[in-house]
């Protein structure tokens, strides 16, 4: 796969954010809390430009801002001539397709339910209850049970009274049944990973998630057919992934045919490199900010909800990258196919969150918590692939 770079093995990090990017991510995360805790006015406007859908938040636009500086100079680097030739390896792209749909909603499933149901049940409170929306077409009256829930009034509004550890629940499935479909470009770049491969997989599993996150969704939530955020989806899609990538082809094409391709390579990727890390870091700062307040108010919450993600994470990654040693794949196309599997697309996951059951709702809280913990791990992750090339006998 050529992607007009260094090849994966000798693709150095060589900026100061690169060669220090653990020390500037806890930097960036105290930097984010404090931030929000002090100037909380600032936070909150800055998280209310957002693009919404039916009244749920899709697209926070400050970050969309971030992520296309993030995604840009892994798109203009690449050679999209050969992607379509990286589409025929057809290992790393059954493996990552097989790990999101038919390993990764369930798993999530039941080491929630484990955790939020069982080990941390008296933490978070037998008789704690989360008041959230009716389902949709849903019409009982006041006193009757649906599922694990009784319908009562408040405010003049029938909604749905439910115990609140099922409430973080539903949003740990929504975030399991929603593999990323964008930031693991970012993932996959930074572990050396086989950029054009990651596309493709990207592609593929944004079709497969118009099929079958609605169908698992629904099943996982004992809801039956979970409504698709149809709108939410490929608005996001198409802001975080297609809009670089257009932005991506179009100015590799104009600027190689301007200056040529020797420029282009030492002249102008030079210069692009740092810039993926540093709108990385940034928007850690944005993301720790938006939810500064909630994070010293629910400490306890957040650990409660992040530790069983924080294991889902960890399990689908190293299931992912054993198998795709087992399947002898080369270390570039390994990477990011336990990447894509162990990270989410916790924009729709919100959006489907607010949209089902509101936007105060311990499912909406739940997702966000994936947000927050979302980067530090992958980072780890990333730091890990980078240290185990040498299980591949391909490592260069």
């Amino acid at each position: 796969m050529n992607t007009d770079q260094s090849p994966p093995g000798e693709r150095k990090m060589t900026s100061i954010f690169e060669r220090f990017l653990s020390l500037w991510v806890v930097l960036c995360i105290i930097v984010g809390i404090l931030l929000g805790k002090a100037a909380p006015g600032i936070a909150r406007y800055l998280d209310s430009l957002a693009i919404s859908v039916n009244g749920a938040p899709v697209v926070s636009i400050p970050i969309a801002i971030c992520l296309f500086f993030m995604m840009y100079p892994i798109m203009v680097k690449i050679d999209f001539g050969e992607v379509i030739k990286a589409g025929k390896s057809g290992k790393p792209v059954f493996l990552t397709l097989f790990i999101n749909w038919a390993i990764k909603p369930f798993t999530m499933y039941a080491i929630a339910t484990f955790f939020l149901g069982t080990l941390f049940y008296n933490f978070i409170g037998p008789d704690a209850v989360d008041l959230v929306k009716m389902p949709f077409g849903l019409d009982l009256p006041v006193g009757a049970s649906h599922g694990a829930g009784t319908v009562v009034l408040v405010d003049g509004i029938k909604m749905l009274e439910v115990p609140l550890w099922r409430s973080y629940l539903a949003g740990c499935i929504l975030l399991g049944v929603a593999p990323c479909t964008a930031m693991v470009l970012v993932w996959g770049f930074l572990s050396k990973g086989n950029d054009g491969l990651t596309l493709v997989m990207v592609a593929i599993n944004s079709l497969t998630m118009l099929v079958l996150y609605g169908v698992l969704g629904g099943v996982l939530l004992g809801v039956g057919r979970l409504p698709v955020p149809w709108q939410a989806l490929l608005l996001s899609i198409g802001i975080y992934v297609a809009l670089p990538l257009v932005a991506g082809y179009f100015s590799r094409k104009w600027i190689i045919a301007t200056n040529g391709e020797a420029w282009f390579k030492e002249k102008f990727l030079h210069v692009l490199t740092p810039v993926t890390i540093i709108a990385l870091l940034i928007t850690l700062v944005l993301l720790f900010s938006f939810k500064g307040e909630v994070i010293v108010s629910n400490p306890l919450t957040i650990l409660w909800i992040a530790i069983p993600l924080f294991i889902q994470t960890i399990l689908i990654f190293s299931l992912g990258y054993g198998l795709a040693r087992l399947l002898k794949l080369r270390y570039e196309d390994a990477a990011p196919a336990a990447m894509i599997g162990a990270s989410n697309h916790f924009e729709v996951a919100i959006a489907t969150s607010t949209m089902l059951f509101g936007l105060s709702s311990g499912a909406a809280l739940a997702t966000v918590v994936g947000v927050l913990i979302e980067v530090p791990l992958m980072l780890m992750l990333v730091k890990i692939c980078l240290d185990t090339q040498g299980w591949f006998s391909n490592a260069r």
